[in-house]
């Protein structure tokens, strides 16, 4: 019988693969061993963003995926330029962001510990990655590809969401292979419903609740529940309280909102005074709980896609079910109560002594700047922070008006997220909305070679680099603890000189100028890079009692 396929080579028939899942975009960096992907690349119809190392890579598949809800997709080399990964993957593991992450191996005649010497050789490259992804496989046959790659996408976007880690020897990618054409592929990903007689017991104990309170988390904005938590909020009349991985995911504004102050004490003891807490889409780990100083004398409902994180800090009725298909569930079950204003009420009254603690530390510089940032920056723009002073108060006290708007890389709290993610956030676009990246000027050297790409592609990325002289938060911390900060003071460059160097245009700006300087750089075309010289406070760390 006679060969009617074509032969094509492996790198070829990945292009395929990643071509019928519906992708557009690829990030990454050449190396060696990936060369017959890049070359297969080249031939594609693919759009390739290089970036200048492959943490920064990562990132921007973050911020791709963080933008779209679409994996990102990251192709990198073997050996160091994967290793270099683990940093960004770990986030998106944290931060529940679906990346199809693509590596290179050396060849099928060195894998299995044989050590026979080949340029960046490791005695077990996938055993790296397994801490820190949802799943690893080696490809060892071309025919292997379209399943590998397509299980892979599945993984990803498979609740909780998460990246994912694919390696494809080199002999793999340039050997030729007659396989069929790979067709159009639907993927579909069941969604955990929750099982119908912790449903009922969930609805019973909202209905015998008199104070419940809803704690909503990453997973209400991922699987775009939003919709159906305002409804069973104002049935139940339940305050809520967004994570910083959930912020947007309820009205800012609305009476029944507590906001998002989850370091803040009166907020802890007002979850734990609840008599019921709905904990959605989040594990109410450290930060979420306060630094583990909540202890909730009510019952607690938790509602989780990670069956991992289900009843892992606090003991409840744990619902191992997607957010949204629970809420709206609830929402429907649940009988409506009266509007006697008691619950907003009491949101307004916590609100005002949050607010009324806080003056009295005489913060107003750092609350003008988030004031300042967030009337330049339209409801739609997409924002990434990084970890830096002003992103910790953004977690806590920035308005995102939409669930999509703000992300920052608390999830596993690294440095240099913000700008090649905000980079892969552009380029979700085609260029076409800005982005704002927010960074110290710490973090800010883990991507100063971003610009770079910016430039390269006219991405329209405004970069506030925030230059308090060091790692403020990290001189923050250690002077409280230790009375002393040691390894924090950094000798910094000229950030407007080098990012003018790169060909971005740049200046210096004052909190004074900020409103107009921001205005001028959000209207612009292109990138371009704005610098804060100024040292912020925190406000006071109350989950150590201190007022």
């Amino acid at each position: 019988m006679s060969n009617e396929y074509s032969a094509r080579s492996g790198g070829d028939v990945l292009m395929e693969t990643l071509t019928s899942l519906g992708v557009t975009t690829i990030f990454g960096i050449p190396g060696q061993h990936a060369l017959g992907a890049f070359d297969a690349l080249r031939r594609s119809d693919l759009v390739f963003v290089g970036l200048r190392n492959e943490l920064n890579a990562g990132f921007a598949a973050d911020g791709y995926a963080r933008a779209t809800s679409s994996p990102g997709v990251l192709l990198v080399s073997s050996g160091p330029g994967a290793l270099a990964t683990l940093a960004a993957l770990q986030e998106a593991a944290a931060s529940s962001s679906p990346i199809v992450a693509i590596g290179s191996q050396i060849p099928r005649a060195g894998l299995g510990g044989r050590r026979r010497g080949y340029l960046h050789e490791l005695r077990d490259q996938s055993g790296s990655f397994r801490d820190v992804v949802k799943s690893v496989s080696t490809v060892n046959q071309i025919s292997q590809i379209p399943s590998a790659i397509v299980g892979a996408w599945e993984m990803a976007l498979t609740p909780p969401y998460g990246p994912v880690w694919v390696e494809i020897p080199q002999d793999v990618l340039l050997e030729s292979a007659s396989i069929p054409s790979v067709d159009p592929i639907s993927v579909l990903v069941t969604l955990p419903r929750a099982r119908a007689e912790l449903l009922s017991e969930a609805v019973r104990q909202l209905h015998q609740s008199r104070r419940p309170v809803i704690v909503a988390g990453g997973g209400v904005s991922r699987s775009r529940a939003e919709d159906a938590l305002l409804v069973l909020a104002e049935k139940l009349r339940a305050p809520v309280v967004t994570t910083f991985g959930g912020k947007g995911s309820f009205p800012w504004t609305h009476p029944l909102s507590m906001q998002s102050w989850m370091e803040d004490k009166f907020t802890t003891e007002f979850l734990e005074d609840a008599d019921l807490l709905l904990v959605v889409g989040s594990g109410l780990g450290e930060l979420s709980s306060n630094y583990r100083t909540m202890v909730p004398r009510g019952e607690v409902i938790q509602v989780e896609a990670d069956v991992g994180k289900l009843e892992a800090n606090y003991r409840g009725l744990g619902i191992h079910a997607d957010a949204r298909l629970t809420l709206e569930a609830l929402a429907s079950a649940v009988t409506s109560r009266s509007r006697d204003g008691v619950a907003e009420s009491k949101v307004a009254n916590l609100l005002t002594r949050i607010r009324e603690r806080l003056e009295l530390q005489h913060l107003n510089l750092e609350f003008d700047l988030l004031r300042t940032l967030r009337g330049a920056v339209s409801s739609h723009t997409k924002t990434f922070w990084d970890m830096t002073i002003l992103s910790y108060w953004a977690w806590s006290a920035w308005d995102p008006r939409t669930s999509d708007s703000m992300h920052s890389a608390q999830g596993a709290g690294g440095l240099g997220f913000a700008y090649p993610g905000a980079i892969g956030a552009a380029v979700s676009t085609k260029g076409t909305e800005r982005v704002l990246a927010v960074s110290g000027d710490g973090g800010a050297m883990y991507g100063i070679a971003e610009l770079a790409v910016a430039r390269q592609h006219s991405l329209p990325v405004t970069w506030l680099i925030v230059d308090d002289g060091g790692y403020g938060i990290l001189r923050e911390y250690m002077t409280d603890a230790f009375g002393e900060a040691f390894g924090t003071e950094l000798n910094r460059p000229d950030f407007s000189a080098l990012a003018s160097a790169f060909g971005v245009p740049a200046q210096s700006t004052s909190p004074e100028a900020l409103e107009h300087d921001l205005a001028m750089a959000l209207d612009a075309r292109g990138p371009n890079v704005l610098v804060l010289p100024i040292v912020l406070r925190m406000f006071a760390p109350t989950h150590l009692g201190i007022s």
